[in-house]
Protein backbone atom coordinates (compact mmCIF):
# COMPACT_ATOMS: atom_id res chain seq x y z
CA UNK A 1 0.00 0.00 0.00
CA UNK A 2 1.36 3.37 -0.96
CA UNK A 3 2.05 5.51 2.05
CA UNK A 4 -0.35 8.37 2.65
CA UNK A 5 2.59 10.74 3.00
CA UNK A 6 3.82 9.73 -0.45
CA UNK A 7 0.45 10.70 -1.92
CA UNK A 8 -0.04 13.95 -0.05
CA UNK A 9 3.46 15.31 0.37
CA UNK A 10 5.46 14.14 -2.64
CA UNK A 11 5.05 14.05 -6.38
CA UNK A 12 3.91 10.63 -7.54
CA UNK A 13 5.70 8.61 -10.22
CA UNK A 14 9.05 10.09 -9.34
CA UNK A 15 11.57 9.10 -12.01
CA UNK A 16 14.51 9.15 -9.63
CA UNK A 17 13.24 7.17 -6.66
CA UNK A 18 16.10 4.91 -5.57
CA UNK A 19 14.12 1.69 -6.12
CA UNK A 20 13.48 2.60 -9.75
CA UNK A 21 16.98 3.67 -10.74
CA UNK A 22 18.53 1.40 -13.35
CA UNK A 23 21.45 1.56 -15.71
CA UNK A 24 19.01 2.47 -18.47
CA UNK A 25 17.63 5.44 -16.55
CA UNK A 26 20.58 7.72 -16.14
CA UNK A 27 20.15 10.66 -13.75
CA UNK A 28 19.87 14.00 -15.47
CA UNK A 29 22.90 16.23 -14.97
CA UNK A 30 23.44 19.76 -16.21
CA UNK A 31 26.46 20.92 -18.19
CA UNK A 32 28.47 21.36 -14.98
CA UNK A 33 27.88 17.81 -13.79
CA UNK A 34 25.30 18.73 -11.15
CA UNK A 35 21.98 17.03 -10.55
CA UNK A 36 19.33 19.26 -12.08
CA UNK A 37 15.73 19.35 -13.26
CA UNK A 38 15.28 18.12 -16.79
CA UNK A 39 12.74 19.85 -19.07
CA UNK A 40 9.23 18.92 -17.95
CA UNK A 41 10.56 17.26 -14.79
CA UNK A 42 7.63 16.31 -12.54
CA UNK A 43 9.71 16.92 -9.42
CA UNK A 44 10.12 20.56 -10.39
CA UNK A 45 7.34 22.43 -8.49
CA UNK A 46 6.71 24.57 -11.57
CA UNK A 47 5.64 21.40 -13.40
CA UNK A 48 3.19 20.15 -10.79
CA UNK A 49 -0.45 20.06 -11.82
CA UNK A 50 -2.41 23.29 -11.45
CA UNK A 51 -4.78 21.85 -8.78
CA UNK A 52 -1.80 20.64 -6.75
CA UNK A 53 -0.09 24.04 -6.92
CA UNK A 54 -3.30 25.83 -5.98
CA UNK A 55 -3.74 23.47 -3.05
CA UNK A 56 -0.27 24.29 -1.73
CA UNK A 57 -0.93 28.00 -2.38
CA UNK A 58 -4.13 27.89 -0.32
CA UNK A 59 -2.27 26.15 2.51
CA UNK A 60 0.40 28.86 2.48
CA UNK A 61 -2.23 31.60 2.47
CA UNK A 62 -3.99 29.96 5.44
CA UNK A 63 -0.75 30.10 7.40
CA UNK A 64 -0.45 33.81 6.70
CA UNK A 65 -4.09 34.44 7.64
CA UNK A 66 -3.30 32.88 11.03
CA UNK A 67 -0.38 35.26 11.47
CA UNK A 68 -2.19 38.44 10.48
CA UNK A 69 -5.49 37.59 12.19
CA UNK A 70 -3.65 36.83 15.44
CA UNK A 71 -1.81 40.16 15.30
CA UNK A 72 -4.98 42.21 15.85
CA UNK A 73 -7.57 39.83 17.32
CA UNK A 74 -6.73 40.90 20.86
CA UNK A 75 -7.34 44.59 20.12
CA UNK A 76 -11.09 44.08 20.51
CA UNK A 77 -10.56 42.80 24.06
CA UNK A 78 -8.40 45.48 25.65
CA UNK A 79 -11.18 46.42 28.07
CA UNK A 80 -11.63 42.96 29.57
CA UNK A 81 -7.87 42.36 29.70
CA UNK A 82 -7.35 45.60 31.62
CA UNK A 83 -10.17 44.75 34.04
CA UNK A 84 -9.02 41.20 34.76
CA UNK A 85 -5.36 42.05 35.33
CA UNK A 86 -5.81 45.55 36.74
CA UNK A 87 -3.79 47.34 34.07
CA UNK A 88 -4.57 50.28 31.81
CA UNK A 89 -5.85 49.79 28.27
CA UNK A 90 -2.58 51.25 27.01
CA UNK A 91 -0.74 48.51 28.90
CA UNK A 92 -3.12 45.97 27.38
CA UNK A 93 -1.95 47.31 24.02
CA UNK A 94 1.42 45.68 24.74
CA UNK A 95 -0.18 42.43 23.64
CA UNK A 96 -0.09 43.77 20.08
CA UNK A 97 3.21 45.62 20.50
CA UNK A 98 5.15 42.54 21.56
CA UNK A 99 3.47 40.39 18.91
CA UNK A 100 4.59 42.77 16.16
CA UNK A 101 8.09 42.95 17.59
CA UNK A 102 8.16 39.18 17.19
CA UNK A 103 7.50 39.72 13.48
CA UNK A 104 11.04 41.09 13.19
CA UNK A 105 12.38 37.57 13.59
CA UNK A 106 10.96 36.44 10.25
CA UNK A 107 13.34 38.08 7.76
CA UNK A 108 16.37 37.90 10.04
CA UNK A 109 16.10 34.40 11.52
CA UNK A 110 13.66 32.13 9.75
CA UNK A 111 14.08 33.22 6.14
CA UNK A 112 17.80 32.25 6.15
CA UNK A 113 16.92 28.96 7.84
CA UNK A 114 14.47 28.13 5.06
CA UNK A 115 17.28 28.54 2.54
CA UNK A 116 19.42 26.07 4.46
CA UNK A 117 16.90 23.42 5.55
CA UNK A 118 14.02 23.92 3.13
CA UNK A 119 10.59 25.37 3.67
CA UNK A 120 8.40 22.56 4.94
CA UNK A 121 10.30 21.77 8.14
CA UNK A 122 10.46 25.44 9.07
CA UNK A 123 6.68 25.60 8.62
CA UNK A 124 6.11 22.48 10.70
CA UNK A 125 8.28 23.41 13.66
CA UNK A 126 7.47 27.11 13.95
CA UNK A 127 3.71 26.80 13.46
CA UNK A 128 3.44 24.06 16.08
CA UNK A 129 5.36 26.27 18.50
CA UNK A 130 3.01 29.14 17.64
CA UNK A 131 0.03 26.95 18.58
CA UNK A 132 1.75 25.78 21.77
CA UNK A 133 2.42 29.32 23.00
CA UNK A 134 -1.15 30.32 22.15
CA UNK A 135 -2.12 27.89 24.91
CA UNK A 136 0.05 29.95 27.25
CA UNK A 137 -1.85 33.08 26.19
CA UNK A 138 -5.28 31.47 26.49
CA UNK A 139 -4.64 30.18 30.00
CA UNK A 140 -2.28 32.91 31.21
CA UNK A 141 -2.51 33.22 35.02
CA UNK A 142 -1.14 36.77 35.02
CA UNK A 143 -0.42 39.68 32.72
CA UNK A 144 3.29 38.90 32.46
CA UNK A 145 2.59 35.40 31.16
CA UNK A 146 0.23 36.83 28.56
CA UNK A 147 2.89 39.26 27.32
CA UNK A 148 5.56 36.56 27.11
CA UNK A 149 3.18 34.30 25.22
CA UNK A 150 2.28 37.05 22.76
CA UNK A 151 5.91 37.83 22.00
CA UNK A 152 6.74 34.17 21.41
CA UNK A 153 3.67 33.55 19.24
CA UNK A 154 4.56 36.59 17.14
CA UNK A 155 8.12 35.35 16.80
CA UNK A 156 7.24 31.85 15.64
CA UNK A 157 4.35 32.80 13.37
CA UNK A 158 6.64 35.24 11.58
CA UNK A 159 8.21 32.23 9.86
CA UNK A 160 5.11 31.33 7.82
CA UNK A 161 4.55 35.03 7.25
CA UNK A 162 8.01 35.52 5.78
CA UNK A 163 8.41 32.19 3.96
CA UNK A 164 4.97 31.74 2.41
CA UNK A 165 5.68 34.24 -0.40
CA UNK A 166 8.73 32.16 -1.25
CA UNK A 167 6.48 29.13 -1.64
CA UNK A 168 4.44 30.99 -4.25
CA UNK A 169 7.66 31.85 -6.07
CA UNK A 170 8.63 28.19 -6.02
CA UNK A 171 5.34 27.11 -7.57
CA UNK A 172 4.29 29.66 -10.16
CA UNK A 173 5.75 31.21 -13.27
CA UNK A 174 6.11 34.98 -13.57
CA UNK A 175 2.77 35.63 -15.28
CA UNK A 176 0.74 33.18 -13.17
CA UNK A 177 2.29 34.62 -10.05
CA UNK A 178 0.45 37.89 -10.58
CA UNK A 179 -2.89 36.18 -10.02
CA UNK A 180 -1.79 34.25 -6.95
CA UNK A 181 -0.08 37.24 -5.39
CA UNK A 182 -3.17 39.43 -5.86
CA UNK A 183 -5.20 36.89 -3.90
CA UNK A 184 -2.38 36.48 -1.40
CA UNK A 185 -2.07 40.23 -0.87
CA UNK A 186 -5.77 40.60 -0.24
CA UNK A 187 -5.84 37.87 2.38
CA UNK A 188 -2.93 39.44 4.20
CA UNK A 189 -4.94 42.62 4.72
CA UNK A 190 -8.17 40.82 5.54
CA UNK A 191 -6.62 39.11 8.58
CA UNK A 192 -5.78 42.23 10.61
CA UNK A 193 -9.12 43.85 9.70
CA UNK A 194 -11.26 40.90 10.81
CA UNK A 195 -9.32 40.26 14.01
CA UNK A 196 -10.81 43.17 16.01
CA UNK A 197 -14.32 42.42 14.71
CA UNK A 198 -14.23 38.84 15.99
CA UNK A 199 -12.45 39.85 19.19
CA UNK A 200 -14.96 42.62 19.88
CA UNK A 201 -17.99 40.33 19.72
CA UNK A 202 -16.24 37.66 21.80
CA UNK A 203 -15.37 40.27 24.41
CA UNK A 204 -19.02 41.38 24.44
CA UNK A 205 -20.48 37.89 24.92
CA UNK A 206 -17.65 35.97 26.59
CA UNK A 207 -14.24 37.32 27.63
CA UNK A 208 -10.79 37.97 26.17
CA UNK A 209 -9.67 34.35 26.53
CA UNK A 210 -12.15 33.34 23.85
CA UNK A 211 -10.10 35.28 21.31
CA UNK A 212 -7.25 32.88 21.96
CA UNK A 213 -9.58 29.89 21.84
CA UNK A 214 -10.54 31.00 18.33
CA UNK A 215 -6.84 31.35 17.43
CA UNK A 216 -6.24 27.82 18.71
CA UNK A 217 -9.13 26.42 16.69
CA UNK A 218 -8.00 28.27 13.59
CA UNK A 219 -4.43 27.09 14.13
CA UNK A 220 -5.48 23.47 14.63
CA UNK A 221 -7.62 23.58 11.50
CA UNK A 222 -4.69 25.00 9.54
CA UNK A 223 -2.15 22.54 10.93
CA UNK A 224 -3.88 19.57 9.33
CA UNK A 225 -3.45 20.71 5.71
CA UNK A 226 -0.09 22.25 6.61
CA UNK A 227 1.37 18.78 7.18
CA UNK A 228 0.53 17.91 3.58
CA UNK A 229 2.64 20.78 2.20
CA UNK A 230 5.51 19.24 0.22
CA UNK A 231 8.97 20.69 -0.07
CA UNK A 232 8.78 23.38 -2.74
CA UNK A 233 12.28 24.86 -2.55
CA UNK A 234 13.99 23.75 -5.76
CA UNK A 235 17.60 23.57 -4.49
CA UNK A 236 16.52 21.42 -1.52
CA UNK A 237 14.56 19.06 -3.80
CA UNK A 238 17.72 18.62 -5.86
CA UNK A 239 19.72 17.88 -2.70
CA UNK A 240 17.33 15.05 -1.81
CA UNK A 241 17.50 13.76 -5.38
CA UNK A 242 21.31 13.77 -5.32
CA UNK A 243 21.30 11.80 -2.07
CA UNK A 244 18.99 9.18 -3.55
CA UNK A 245 21.23 8.84 -6.59
CA UNK A 246 24.33 8.41 -4.42
CA UNK A 247 22.57 5.73 -2.38
CA UNK A 248 21.69 3.89 -5.60
CA UNK A 249 25.42 3.50 -6.36
CA UNK A 250 24.99 3.72 -10.14
CA UNK A 251 28.41 3.36 -11.79
CA UNK A 252 29.73 6.78 -12.72
CA UNK A 253 27.23 8.62 -10.49
CA UNK A 254 28.43 7.66 -7.02
CA UNK A 255 29.58 11.19 -6.17
CA UNK A 256 27.12 13.44 -7.99
CA UNK A 257 25.97 16.52 -6.13
CA UNK A 258 23.27 19.13 -6.29
CA UNK A 259 24.44 22.67 -7.13
CA UNK A 260 24.16 23.88 -3.54
CA UNK A 261 26.21 20.94 -2.28
CA UNK A 262 29.14 21.92 -4.49
CA UNK A 263 29.64 25.29 -2.81
CA UNK A 264 30.98 26.40 0.55
CA UNK A 265 27.65 27.59 1.89
CA UNK A 266 27.39 27.53 5.68
CA UNK A 267 24.64 28.53 8.08
CA UNK A 268 27.05 30.90 9.84
CA UNK A 269 27.88 32.56 6.54
CA UNK A 270 24.21 32.96 5.69
CA UNK A 271 23.55 34.69 9.00
CA UNK A 272 26.62 36.86 8.63
CA UNK A 273 25.08 38.38 5.54
CA UNK A 274 21.47 38.34 6.76
CA UNK A 275 22.27 40.22 9.98
CA UNK A 276 24.71 42.84 8.67
CA UNK A 277 24.08 43.88 5.09
CA UNK A 278 20.43 45.01 5.60
CA UNK A 279 21.52 47.67 8.09
CA UNK A 280 24.11 49.02 5.68
CA UNK A 281 21.55 49.24 2.88
CA UNK A 282 19.06 50.96 5.20
CA UNK A 283 21.00 54.22 4.91
CA UNK A 284 21.03 54.18 1.14
CA UNK A 285 18.72 57.09 0.11
CA UNK A 286 16.09 55.03 -1.70
CA UNK A 287 15.98 52.37 0.99
CA UNK A 288 15.84 54.93 3.81
CA UNK A 289 13.00 57.03 2.36
CA UNK A 290 10.99 53.94 1.48
CA UNK A 291 11.47 52.64 5.01
CA UNK A 292 10.26 55.95 6.48
CA UNK A 293 7.17 56.09 4.27
CA UNK A 294 6.21 52.46 4.75
CA UNK A 295 6.78 52.67 8.49
CA UNK A 296 4.24 55.49 8.63
CA UNK A 297 1.79 53.42 6.58
CA UNK A 298 2.24 50.34 8.76
CA UNK A 299 1.92 52.42 11.91
CA UNK A 300 -1.37 53.87 10.69
CA UNK A 301 -2.63 50.38 9.84
CA UNK A 302 -2.32 49.35 13.48
CA UNK A 303 -3.46 52.75 14.74
CA UNK A 304 -6.77 52.08 13.00
CA UNK A 305 -7.51 49.32 15.50
CA UNK A 306 -7.50 51.98 18.21
CA UNK A 307 -8.98 54.81 16.11
CA UNK A 308 -12.11 52.91 15.07
CA UNK A 309 -13.16 52.15 18.68
CA UNK A 310 -12.62 55.83 19.52
CA UNK A 311 -14.80 56.93 16.60
CA UNK A 312 -17.59 54.38 16.81
CA UNK A 313 -17.60 53.29 20.45
CA UNK A 314 -16.52 56.33 22.46
CA UNK A 315 -17.87 58.96 20.08
CA UNK A 316 -21.09 57.27 18.95
CA UNK A 317 -21.73 54.96 21.89
CA UNK A 318 -21.72 51.64 20.03
CA UNK A 319 -20.83 48.43 21.89
CA UNK A 320 -17.53 46.61 21.49
CA UNK A 321 -18.91 44.21 18.89
CA UNK A 322 -20.83 46.55 16.62
CA UNK A 323 -18.20 49.25 17.11
CA UNK A 324 -15.64 47.11 15.27
CA UNK A 325 -17.88 46.29 12.29
CA UNK A 326 -16.87 49.40 10.27
CA UNK A 327 -13.43 47.81 9.98
CA UNK A 328 -15.00 45.50 7.43
CA UNK A 329 -14.82 48.51 5.13
CA UNK A 330 -11.05 48.12 5.13
CA UNK A 331 -11.55 44.53 3.96
CA UNK A 332 -13.51 45.86 0.99
CA UNK A 333 -10.70 48.34 0.38
CA UNK A 334 -8.24 45.46 0.34
CA UNK A 335 -10.25 43.69 -2.36
CA UNK A 336 -10.31 46.88 -4.43
CA UNK A 337 -6.56 47.29 -3.99
CA UNK A 338 -5.96 43.67 -5.03
CA UNK A 339 -7.95 44.18 -8.21
CA UNK A 340 -5.95 47.29 -9.05
CA UNK A 341 -2.67 45.46 -8.37
CA UNK A 342 -3.77 42.56 -10.54
CA UNK A 343 -4.74 44.83 -13.43
CA UNK A 344 -1.48 46.77 -13.12
CA UNK A 345 0.54 43.54 -13.09
CA UNK A 346 -1.20 42.31 -16.24
CA UNK A 347 -0.60 45.65 -17.95
CA UNK A 348 3.11 45.54 -17.15
CA UNK A 349 3.34 41.89 -18.17
CA UNK A 350 1.90 42.73 -21.58
CA UNK A 351 4.45 45.51 -22.00
CA UNK A 352 7.28 43.13 -21.19
CA UNK A 353 5.95 40.56 -23.63
CA UNK A 354 5.99 43.28 -26.30
CA UNK A 355 9.62 44.01 -25.51
CA UNK A 356 8.97 47.47 -24.07
CA UNK A 357 11.83 48.24 -21.67
CA UNK A 358 10.93 49.12 -18.09
CA UNK A 359 12.93 50.93 -15.46
CA UNK A 360 12.40 50.75 -11.69
CA UNK A 361 10.63 54.12 -11.62
CA UNK A 362 7.82 52.63 -13.72
CA UNK A 363 6.86 50.68 -10.60
CA UNK A 364 5.94 53.89 -8.79
CA UNK A 365 2.57 54.35 -10.49
CA UNK A 366 0.73 52.55 -7.71
CA UNK A 367 2.67 54.44 -5.03
CA UNK A 368 1.81 57.78 -6.65
CA UNK A 369 -1.90 56.93 -6.75
CA UNK A 370 -1.84 55.64 -3.19
CA UNK A 371 0.30 58.55 -2.00
CA UNK A 372 -2.27 61.07 -3.24
CA UNK A 373 -5.18 59.02 -1.92
CA UNK A 374 -3.66 58.59 1.55
CA UNK A 375 -3.95 62.21 2.79
CA UNK A 376 -7.23 62.82 0.95
CA UNK A 377 -8.96 59.82 2.51
CA UNK A 378 -7.37 60.50 5.90
CA UNK A 379 -8.78 64.05 6.04
CA UNK A 380 -12.09 62.70 4.75
CA UNK A 381 -12.21 60.07 7.48
CA UNK A 382 -11.08 62.37 10.30
CA UNK A 383 -13.51 65.23 9.79
CA UNK A 384 -16.55 63.14 8.92
CA UNK A 385 -15.91 60.93 11.95
CA UNK A 386 -15.50 64.00 14.15
CA UNK A 387 -19.22 64.89 14.06
CA UNK A 388 -21.97 62.53 15.15
CA UNK A 389 -24.56 64.22 12.93
CA UNK A 390 -22.72 62.88 9.87
CA UNK A 391 -23.96 59.39 9.02
CA UNK A 392 -21.61 56.60 10.07
CA UNK A 393 -21.42 55.28 6.52
CA UNK A 394 -19.47 58.35 5.38
CA UNK A 395 -16.32 57.73 7.49
CA UNK A 396 -16.73 54.02 6.81
CA UNK A 397 -16.55 54.63 3.06
CA UNK A 398 -13.52 56.84 3.67
CA UNK A 399 -11.93 53.88 5.44
CA UNK A 400 -12.53 51.73 2.37
CA UNK A 401 -10.49 54.00 0.12
CA UNK A 402 -7.94 54.66 2.87
CA UNK A 403 -7.19 50.92 2.98
CA UNK A 404 -6.95 50.84 -0.81
CA UNK A 405 -4.46 53.72 -0.77
CA UNK A 406 -2.30 52.11 1.90
CA UNK A 407 -2.18 48.86 -0.02
CA UNK A 408 -1.16 50.57 -3.26
CA UNK A 409 1.64 52.39 -1.44
CA UNK A 410 2.89 49.11 -0.03
CA UNK A 411 2.90 47.29 -3.34
CA UNK A 412 4.37 50.19 -5.29
CA UNK A 413 7.27 50.84 -2.93
CA UNK A 414 8.18 47.23 -2.36
CA UNK A 415 8.24 46.54 -6.08
CA UNK A 416 10.37 49.66 -6.51
CA UNK A 417 12.82 48.41 -3.89
CA UNK A 418 13.05 45.06 -5.65
CA UNK A 419 13.70 46.58 -9.06
CA UNK A 420 16.15 49.15 -7.69
CA UNK A 421 18.36 46.78 -5.71
CA UNK A 422 17.89 43.52 -7.66
CA UNK A 423 20.59 41.24 -6.22
CA UNK A 424 20.47 43.14 -2.92
CA UNK A 425 16.65 43.25 -2.82
CA UNK A 426 16.36 40.68 -0.05
CA UNK A 427 18.51 42.76 2.28
CA UNK A 428 16.58 45.93 1.42
CA UNK A 429 13.25 44.19 2.03
CA UNK A 430 14.48 42.61 5.27
CA UNK A 431 15.45 45.87 6.92
CA UNK A 432 12.29 47.52 5.60
CA UNK A 433 10.21 44.79 7.24
CA UNK A 434 11.99 45.13 10.57
CA UNK A 435 11.63 48.92 10.61
CA UNK A 436 7.95 49.02 9.80
CA UNK A 437 7.12 46.16 12.19
CA UNK A 438 8.92 47.99 14.99
CA UNK A 439 7.05 51.22 14.21
CA UNK A 440 3.71 49.45 13.93
CA UNK A 441 4.39 47.86 17.31
CA UNK A 442 4.38 51.30 18.93
CA UNK A 443 0.96 52.28 17.54
CA UNK A 444 -1.22 50.88 20.37
CA UNK A 445 0.89 52.67 22.97
CA UNK A 446 0.29 56.27 21.89
CA UNK A 447 -2.84 56.34 19.72
CA UNK A 448 -5.35 56.85 22.53
CA UNK A 449 -3.24 59.60 24.12
CA UNK A 450 -2.83 61.32 20.77
CA UNK A 451 -6.54 61.36 19.93
CA UNK A 452 -7.54 62.29 23.48
CA UNK A 453 -5.31 65.35 23.22
CA UNK A 454 -6.04 66.39 19.63
CA UNK A 455 -9.50 65.00 19.05
CA UNK A 456 -10.55 62.89 16.10
CA UNK A 457 -10.35 65.73 13.59
CA UNK A 458 -7.05 67.05 14.92
CA UNK A 459 -5.40 63.65 15.27
CA UNK A 460 -6.51 62.58 11.82
CA UNK A 461 -5.34 65.90 10.37
CA UNK A 462 -1.89 65.40 11.88
CA UNK A 463 -1.64 62.03 10.15
CA UNK A 464 -3.01 63.54 6.94
CA UNK A 465 -0.44 66.34 7.09
CA UNK A 466 2.42 63.88 7.43
CA UNK A 467 0.95 61.86 4.55
CA UNK A 468 0.81 65.01 2.41
CA UNK A 469 4.52 65.63 2.91
CA UNK A 470 5.39 61.99 2.25
CA UNK A 471 3.29 62.00 -0.93
CA UNK A 472 6.06 64.03 -2.56
CA UNK A 473 8.52 61.13 -2.26
CA UNK A 474 7.20 58.95 -5.12
CA UNK A 475 7.06 61.99 -7.41
CA UNK A 476 10.66 62.82 -6.50
CA UNK A 477 11.75 59.22 -7.09
CA UNK A 478 9.94 59.16 -10.41
CA UNK A 479 11.85 62.22 -11.61
CA UNK A 480 15.22 61.83 -9.90
CA UNK A 481 15.29 58.13 -9.01
CA UNK A 482 17.64 57.17 -11.81
CA UNK A 483 20.19 59.80 -10.72
CA UNK A 484 19.93 58.58 -7.13
CA UNK A 485 20.49 54.98 -8.20
CA UNK A 486 23.58 55.94 -10.19
CA UNK A 487 25.12 57.31 -6.98
CA UNK A 488 24.11 54.26 -4.95
CA UNK A 489 26.65 51.62 -3.97
CA UNK A 490 24.01 48.89 -4.06
CA UNK A 491 21.74 49.76 -6.97
CA UNK A 492 22.90 47.81 -10.04
CA UNK A 493 23.13 51.00 -12.09
CA UNK A 494 25.49 52.53 -9.59
CA UNK A 495 29.24 52.63 -10.19
CA UNK A 496 31.18 49.93 -8.39
CA UNK A 497 34.69 50.70 -7.29
CA UNK A 498 37.10 47.77 -7.49
CA UNK A 499 38.15 48.06 -3.86
CA UNK A 500 34.78 49.04 -2.46
CA UNK A 501 34.05 46.35 0.13
CA UNK A 502 30.42 47.37 0.42
CA UNK A 503 29.85 47.37 -3.31
CA UNK A 504 31.82 44.16 -3.95
CA UNK A 505 30.58 41.10 -2.03
CA UNK A 506 33.18 38.91 -0.39
CA UNK A 507 33.68 35.34 -1.57
CA UNK A 508 31.73 34.06 1.44
CA UNK A 509 28.89 36.47 0.80
CA UNK A 510 28.75 35.36 -2.81
CA UNK A 511 27.93 31.84 -1.75
CA UNK A 512 25.64 32.53 1.19
CA UNK A 513 23.72 35.77 0.60
CA UNK A 514 20.51 35.23 2.51
CA UNK A 515 17.12 36.07 1.14
CA UNK A 516 14.59 37.79 3.33
CA UNK A 517 10.82 37.74 3.19
CA UNK A 518 8.76 39.79 0.91
CA UNK A 519 5.95 40.88 3.11
CA UNK A 520 2.32 40.94 2.32
CA UNK A 521 1.02 42.50 -0.84
CA UNK A 522 4.15 42.28 -2.86
CA UNK A 523 5.98 40.24 -5.26
CA UNK A 524 7.81 37.38 -3.67
CA UNK A 525 11.35 36.14 -3.64
CA UNK A 526 12.78 34.38 -6.65
CA UNK A 527 12.08 30.70 -6.79
CA UNK A 528 15.62 29.36 -6.77
CA UNK A 529 18.81 30.03 -4.86
CA UNK A 530 21.91 28.60 -6.53
CA UNK A 531 25.18 28.49 -4.66
CA UNK A 532 28.04 29.86 -6.60
CA UNK A 533 30.53 27.27 -5.38
CA UNK A 534 34.25 27.62 -5.58
CA UNK A 535 34.63 28.33 -9.27
CA UNK A 536 33.40 31.92 -9.67
CA UNK A 537 33.33 31.84 -13.45
CA UNK A 538 31.43 28.56 -13.57
CA UNK A 539 29.01 29.85 -10.96
CA UNK A 540 28.39 32.99 -12.97
CA UNK A 541 27.54 31.03 -16.10
CA UNK A 542 25.26 28.68 -14.16
CA UNK A 543 23.37 31.53 -12.54
CA UNK A 544 22.77 33.16 -15.89
CA UNK A 545 20.91 30.04 -16.96
CA UNK A 546 18.41 30.12 -14.10
CA UNK A 547 14.99 31.61 -14.96
CA UNK A 548 16.10 34.91 -16.48
CA UNK A 549 12.47 36.00 -16.66
CA UNK A 550 12.31 36.33 -12.86
CA UNK A 551 14.33 39.52 -12.82
CA UNK A 552 11.68 41.47 -14.73
CA UNK A 553 8.40 39.78 -14.02
CA UNK A 554 5.80 41.33 -11.76
CA UNK A 555 8.20 42.96 -9.37
CA UNK A 556 9.86 39.70 -8.41
CA UNK A 557 13.15 40.04 -6.59
CA UNK A 558 16.03 38.25 -8.17
CA UNK A 559 17.89 35.94 -5.89
CA UNK A 560 20.69 37.81 -4.23
CA UNK A 561 22.95 34.79 -4.52
CA UNK A 562 22.38 34.53 -8.21
CA UNK A 563 23.79 37.91 -9.07
CA UNK A 564 26.78 38.49 -6.80
CA UNK A 565 29.30 37.35 -9.36
CA UNK A 566 28.02 39.84 -11.93
CA UNK A 567 29.12 42.89 -9.98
Amino acid sequence: MVKLGRILSQATAKPYRTAHLTLDERPYLNEYGHVDFKPGDIENPHNWSTPRRWYVTVCAVLLVVNATFASSAVSGCFGSISREFGVSEEAAGLTITLFLLGYCAGPLIFAPLSEFYGRRWIFYSTFLLYIAFNFLCAFAPNFGSLLVGRFLTGTFVSAPLSNSPGVLADLWGPVERGNTMAAFSCMVWVGPALGPVVGGFLDLKKDWRWSFYVLLWLGAGTALPMFTIPETFGPMILVHRARRIRRAQIPGYENVKAPVEDGDRTLLGIYKVALTRPWIILFDPISFLCAVYMSVVYTLLYMLFSIYPIVFQQQRGWNTGVGELPLIGTVVGSFIGSIIVLLDSKRKAKKMEMGIPMKPEDRLTLAIIGGVGFPVTMFWFAWTANYNWIHWIVPTIAGVFLATSLMLIFVGYLNYLVDSYLMYAASAIAVNTVCRSACGAAAPLFTNYMFDALGIGGGGSLIGGVATVLALIPFAFYKYGERIRIRSKFAPTGPKKPNDEEAQPTEEEKSVEARADLPPMLSESSSTMIDEGRDEKRGERRRESQDDDIQNALGEPRDENADFGRQ
